[in-house]
């Protein structure tokens, strides 16, 4: 049997099912056995060990790409370049190590939600036993304060109301009940006979039997899906594509220059110091600095978002974010303020109805249940509205089969009966109402439906005389007093950050375990929906046929009555094709917030969603996050700069050094003057991630298009080749060093200024200023440049020849023309090619 089917179940039927007797319990030789056959009541799931962990970190193309390149430049001799580029792969690993271990430890922070101790009764007698040992047919006792310490069947209940947000996300506690119902429960939310592991007793007690425990519970179902789930960034999907592309180009062009270097100079060819050169070619076009510039941009972007109340556990999270195309949110505390509020009375009230609602609210110090939070407060407001001189003489507590609790009350002049409940019920109930009032009350309480506000009426009978007790049949004959609306405000941040997702092409979903009637209301009144009913229900889904359910699910923008399983299953139907953000905050989004490409929750959020989550809001507020996607936009932007300035200014070098070692005797440029060409250019470069953004730049996600980056990076690449032949042409009569030292100049000075042309898709008098960054460390960069070639370290150590101030003119000039070429190739570019 399921567990669901236990809430049709009479007692006789679950002792016989259960094996068990609800008066003594089941014995302990038995319960020792069933232990053995189905293990411990604790959460297990298959978890990945550290070691696993750590072995997944060099599973990445780029990763080989930089551990190649390590090993050859430390087979040249050049030690020091080969420990730079260790250090970015192990800072990188252990990043990338403590943060997946991090995520894993989902299962601990869930294990907390299973209660450690349990009162049981064996052997006709009552024990306090550890938790773990319970099993099938072991009737517990339960209280307030007590967590849920497996999946139970409610057999005898006194005013038991439960807790039940970990799992359901429905804010409201619900009171449980011991009869049999009549319908088998289609989901947690008609459960009102059953409890759930990890569920909270907020008031009453209640006597039940264990029918589900460890990993067949609710709970333990969450479990396995929390914990055997993993994903693959959108960042890292990115750069191991990128690293594959340029690892595959590198292979093939490295063959062909070694082989028609071969071909065209014999035997005069010297095999030795051509593999060298080969090298060195290879190491120039690694991106080494990529792991600097993204650690560098990520870190300024975890620093941006601190400031916004946004804090970022995993940071190539940050990219993600940017990256963003759907983003899935509860209603409840983040689009709402998750407080109920009095907006209304019905149409011919009695004016002192919040005076008779205040006499039906708990008398507890501490209130749990919303709705009496929202009388008291309301009542608070209200001059004269205090009840201390009543006294309270019996109630009969709230039923889920009657909706409504009755309290009776006695004063100085008279003993009456507050009823509070259901407003079809009450209304029913009032026999004195003609047809006319009871149509207008039907209309008042469809127009607060429809709005998304909760409703609840009151009724009043007197008694002609002191009365100490209640029962069912004393609620008859009512005097109808009038009903009252609630509803959970909507912040006045939602409204703009709406707007602003819009703007930005972010599409918003609710997804909430609320019911579809108030999600659509909301939905509404922010604008994501233009008819209310337009809402896709948890049970709708079940009906919908498996190949037509993500065209449904992509069709609603507002998704209500969703179980954790259905989360689940939306996230993973979404992200085939989309890159989705998902926020949540109960254990019930856990397995959803370890799938989503981004996971986000609130501060308040329980342990174990804050422990799957990449990103904790200090702030509960949807706004918090859009602000955020505007940020991860812009350090994206600054990301696919430096890939497009690297591989555009590394391949053009490479062609153009390739091509000129075919028709000379000498080496154009030496081993180590290219990897001083790759090291003085590469240190400006990292300053882009300080880089300003175009507004252009983050109206759209950002998305990792290897198509487009290698296109334009190959037209810029070939204007690069092209004015690297012509300092080729120019100084390659003059001698070895003259060409080696005044290509190496032009080389660094054509890749510096490249960068502020790459940098932005609008003309370069148009585009935003660059940071101060990269204008100093460009000037740095110049300097250097210039001066070394005329110092005695760069005659000696690097065989640079001191350039003439014609050649030096020369050079100048053509990195000048080089500037206004690359200018006019990449306004065509993104003028009439880029959108195709």
């Amino acid at each position: 049997m399921t567990f669901f089917q236990y809430a049709t179940c009479t007692k006789e039927e679950i002792e016989q099912y259960l094996d068990t007797t609800l008066s003594h319990g089941i014995t302990d030789s038995s319960a020792e056995k069933r232990l053995r056959d189905n293990g411990l009541n604790e959460i297990t799931a298959d978890r990945v060990s550290r070691w696993q962990i750590a072995i997944r970190q060099f599973k990445s193309p780029f990763i080989y790409l930089l551990l190649c390149a390590a090993g050859i430049v430390s087979i040249i001799g050049e030690y020091i370049d080969a420990s730079v580029i260790v250090g970015f792969v192990a800072i990188n690993t252990l990043l990338g190590f403590y943060q997946e271990y991090r995520s894993e430890q989902s299962l601990r922070a869930l294990q907390q939600f299973i209660s450690p101790r349990a009162s049981v009764l064996r052997d006709s007698s009552w024990h306090i036993i550890d938790s773990r040992n319970l099993v099938r047919g072991d009737i517990i006792s339960i209280r307030t304060g007590d967590l849920v310490p497996a999946d139970v069947r409610i057999l005898d209940a006194d005013q038991c109301i439960v807790d039940e947000t970990t799992l359901t996300g429905e804010s409201i506690p619900v009171q449980k009940i011991s009869d049999s119902l009549k319908e088998i429960p289609n989901s947690l939310y008609e459960s009102h006979n059953l409890c759930f592991s990890g569920t909270s007793v907020v008031g009453g007690s209640a006597v039940a039997v264990v029918v589900k425990t460890g990993t067949e519970t609710a709970m333990g179902k969450i479990a396995s899906l929390t914990v055997e789930t993993t994903k693959e960034s959108e960042f890292s999907r990115g750069i191991g594509r990128f690293s594959s592309f340029i690892l595959r180009l590198i292979l093939v062009t490295l063959v062909f220059v070694f082989v028609v270097n071969l071909l065209i100079k014999g035997e005069g060819a010297d095999l030795l110091q051509l593999l060298v050169f080969c090298i060195a070619l290879v190491v120039s076009v690694v991106p080494e600095a990529l792991p600097v510039v993204t650690t560098v941009s990520l870190s300024r972007g975890a620093l941006m978002m601190a400031r916004q109340n946004v804090i970022v556990k995993r940071l190539s999270a940050i990219e993600d974010i940017g990256g963003i195309e759907i983003l899935c949110s509860d209603k409840t505390g983040t689009l709402t303020e998750n407080t109920l509020q009095v907006t209304d009375l019905s149409p011919g009230a009695d004016p002192d109805l919040m005076f008779y609602a205040s006499l039906t609210v708990s008398e507890r110090k501490e209130k749990t249940e919303p709705f009496d939070i929202a009388i008291d407060k309301k009542v608070k407001e209200i001059p004269g509205g205090d009840n201390s001189t009543l006294t309270r003489l019996a109630e009969i507590p709230f039923d889920p089969g009657r909706r409504r609790n009755t309290v009776l009350v006695h004063s100085e002049s008279e003993t009456f009966m507050v009823v509070r409940g259901a407003p079809e019920v009450l209304i029913h109930l009032s026999c004195s109402l003609t047809d006319e009032v009871r149509d207008r009350l039907n209309t008042w309480i469809f127009e607060k439906g429809q709005a998304g506000q909760r409703t609840i009426a009151l009724a009043k009978k007197n008694f002609p005389s002191v009365k100490e007790s209640l029962t069912p049949d004393d609620e008859k004959d009512l005097r109808f007093l009038g009903m009252i609306a609630f509803t959970d405000p909507i912040k006045p941040s939602t409204f703009h950050a709406i707007q602003k997702a819009k703007q930005l092409g972010v599409q918003i979903k609710i997804i909430t375990g609320d019911s579809p009637l108030v999600a659509g209301a909301v939905g509404k009144e922010i604008g994501l929906i233009d008819d209310p009913g337009h809402v896709l229900s948890g049970a709708d889904l079940l009906e919908i046929p498996v190949d037509t359910r993500a065209r449904t699910i992509l069709d609603h923008a507002v998704i209500a009555r969703v179980t954790p399983e259905q989360k689940y299953e939306i996230i993973e139907i979404l992200q085939k094709t989309h890159t989705v953000g998902f926020l949540g905050e109960g254990i019930n989004d856990a397995p959803a917030l370890k799938l989503a490409g981004v996971s986000m929750v609130v501060e308040s959020a329980s342990d174990i969603a804050r422990e799957a989550a990449d990103v904790i809001l200090l702030a509960k507020n949807l706004e918090v996050i859009i602000d955020g996607i505007q940020s991860g936009r812009a350090v994206f932007a600054n990301s696919i700069k430096y890939l497009k300035a690297t591989l555009a200014s590394n391949f053009g070098h490479f062609y153009a050094i390739a091509i000129g070692s075919m028709f000379i005797s000498f080496l154009p440029m030496l081993p180590l003057q290219i990897l001083l060409v790759n090291l003085l250019s590469d240190f400006p470069m990292i300053t882009i991630a300080t880089d300003t953004v175009d507004e252009a730049e983050i109206e759209k996600p950002g998305k990792y298009e290897i198509k487009g980056i290698v296109l334009i990076a190959t037209l810029l690449g070939v204007v690069i080749t092209v004015f690297d032949l012509m300092y080729f042409a120019f100084f390659f009569h003059q001698g070895e060093p003259v060409l080696q030292t005044n290509w190496f100049i032009g080389s660094i000075l054509t890749e510096l200024v490249f960068l502020f042309s790459i940098r932005s898709r609008l003309p370069v008098y148009r585009a935003k200023r660059p940071s101060g960054y990269v204008m100093v460390l460009t000037g740095i960069a110049i300097v250097c440049t210039i001066l070394l070639p005329y110092t005695i370290f760069g005659q000696v150590i690097f065989h640079f020849s001191p350039p003439t101030m014609m050649h030096l003119g020369i050079i100048l000039g053509l990195v000048g023309a080089f500037f206004v070429c690359s200018e006019l190739v990449k306004t065509m570019y993104y003028r009439y090619v880029a959108d195709l």
